[in-house]
């Protein structure tokens, strides 16, 4: 194998081999990034990833048990930021969810039964879904504003952030028109 000049891809050589069938391991790409698969690969299904996901406890908050088993809960920096979870992962997986009381809520246009709410995709980026969800696939990548399109009459408007300024759309993406 030739060397690369980034020190990410460069292999310690006790992880030169597969741990299962002793063939070389190459460095892959997939979906989630890069990983080390076995170069015997359909007959070996071994890898690792390069980059570990860690959570790494910040502080501790030993006057707040976890709900579900009694531990305190700790204060910990993950792959998408900050966040309040029970100190005693893997062991307990509870997470506190931000629940803003104070934002207004939506009922979903497409199938007038659900409401909008705010999710995070596995990247990072914040979007607003149906709660019906597979049930109604409604989705908006921008703020829900309460109002109807000025046009067409669609029942909610989005807020979009442009290189001119905030400005109000139709949230139908068939209409998208600009609102004064």
């Amino acid at each position: 194998m030739t060397s690369h000049p980034d020190p990410l891809f460069k292999l310690p050589q006790h992880q030169g081999k597969c741990p299962l069938c002793q063939h070389p391991l190459l460095i892959k790409s997939g979906k989630n990034g890069p990983f080390m698969g076995c170069s015997n690969y359909p007959t070996c299904h071994y890898l690792k990833p390069l980059h570990e996901h860690e959570h790494s406890v910040v502080k501790v908050l030993p006057h707040e048990p976890c709900p579900s088993c009694g531990q305190p809960l700790a204060v910990k920096n993950g792959r998408y930021g900050m966040f309040i979870g029970c100190s005693d992962y893997p062991n307990c997986d509870f997470v506190v969810h931000e629940t803003d009381n104070q934002t207004e809520q939506f009922d979903c246009p497409a199938c007038s039964k659900g409401q909008l709410v705010e999710r995070i995709s596995k990247f990072g980026k914040h979007f607003y879904g149906c709660n019906r969800y597979p049930k109604c696939k409604f989705l908006l990548n921008e703020q829900p504003v309460a109002g109807s399109c000025q046009q067409c009459g669609f029942a909610l408007l989005i807020r979009k952030k442009t290189a001119k300024g905030e400005r109000l759309l139709c949230a139908d993406k068939a209409c998208q028109a600009e609102q004064s």
